[in-house]
């Protein structure tokens, strides 16, 4: 079996994995009244409620870290960034910069596909205040490092947010690449080259929070894809 299509098998098997988690029971209980509760404008739409998994290419150089899916966003459509503000910033500046068909990201079944470019979370259900626990970091960051693993091509991740830059580093220490998380600094657009030759890129987290006040515009936002773009070709 040729490398591409045992990481590819290897990635689903693990999206299987996560879809059925039952880790968290806080964090499921809370996705599952979300979506029973539902938001007015979505009251005819089936919610997800589960678990999300990762979307994009398996032979991608480029890794996209989100911090977790959104209530009425990925928990509505099980689908990373889709179907909320957040979302609705990320895509267009993904296909402007070239890694995705469209730049419009409204469900699971919009034909969105995705080119040398993944995107994932330290925490794969929505948590009550988009704040979650410790706890609930930790019982998932064995999906983060068992996908980083499947990814042979992997050149460049980019962390969206403090919480999955530091989700990150934690996975770095835990793989051996890193000794400790203190000598790297948060900040937007942030880059550094690892022991092991990859690259991070941090970024403001594309919260209507921060697109809204001006604290992320879309020009730095491409910025940072336009940089990835260009270290996963190094």
């Amino acid at each position: 079996m040729a490398k591409s299509s045992y990481s590819a098998r290897i990635l689903d098997e693990l999206n299987a994995q996560i879809i059925s988690c039952n880790r968290c029971p806080r964090l499921r209980n809370y996705c599952a009244a979300v979506g029973a509760q539902k938001r007015r404008a979505y009251r005819s739409e089936e919610y997800w409620a589960r678990p999300v998994p990762s979307f994009g290419d398996p032979r991608a150089r480029v890794l996209i870290i989100g911090l977790a899916p959104g209530a009425h966003g990925s928990n509505r459509t099980g689908r990373p960034f889709t179907g909320d503000g957040s979302g609705n910033f990320l895509y267009p500046v993904l296909y402007e910069a070239g890694f995705a068909s469209q730049p419009d990201a409204t469900s699971s079944t919009d034909g969105m596909r995705l080119s040398d470019i993944r995107i994932n979370s330290v925490v794969r259900c929505a948590p009550p205040g988009n704040k979650p626990a410790l706890d609930e970091l930790r019982n998932c960051s064995t999906y983060l490092d068992a996908e980083i693993a499947a990814m042979p091509r992997l050149r460049v991740a980019v962390t969206l947010g403090k919480i999955a830059f530091d989700g990150y580093l934690a996975h770095l220490v835990r793989a051996g690449v890193i000794e400790r998380r203190s000598e790297y600094t948060f900040a937007h657009g942030a880059e550094y080259k690892m022991p092991n030759k990859t690259y991070l890129i941090s970024s403001f987290h594309p919260s209507l929070q921060n697109t809204n006040t001006g604290k992320l515009t879309k020009p730095m936002f491409l910025r940072i894809f336009a940089r990835a773009s260009e270290l996963a070709r190094t």
